[in-house]
């Protein structure tokens, strides 16, 4: 992962280790057209979010173990 890219990664886990979100509404939030800026695919490559069933809006993104030992140690 980029040097660029981690602190996004970080944001991204951060952000649904709070709260699962919809699969819908962290898609909104972290889709980008540009082929260099991955969040979403760096996060879930990495292993730090994982789509999960449940909740009244269908899949839920939520943060792994993996992911919240990534935050933890920032």
């Amino acid at each position: 992962m980029s040097d660029v890219i981690a602190p996004l990664v970080r944001d991204l886990v951060t952000w649904v280790a709070a709260e699962p979100r919809p699969y819908r509404e962290v898609i909104e939030a972290w889709r980008t057209s540009c082929p260099r800026l991955t969040v979403w695919e760096d996060a879930v490559d990495g292993g730090f979010v994982e789509l999960r069933p449940g909740g009244p809006e269908g899949l839920q993104v939520g943060a792994t173990a993996r992911g919240l030992a990534l935050i933890g140690r920032h």
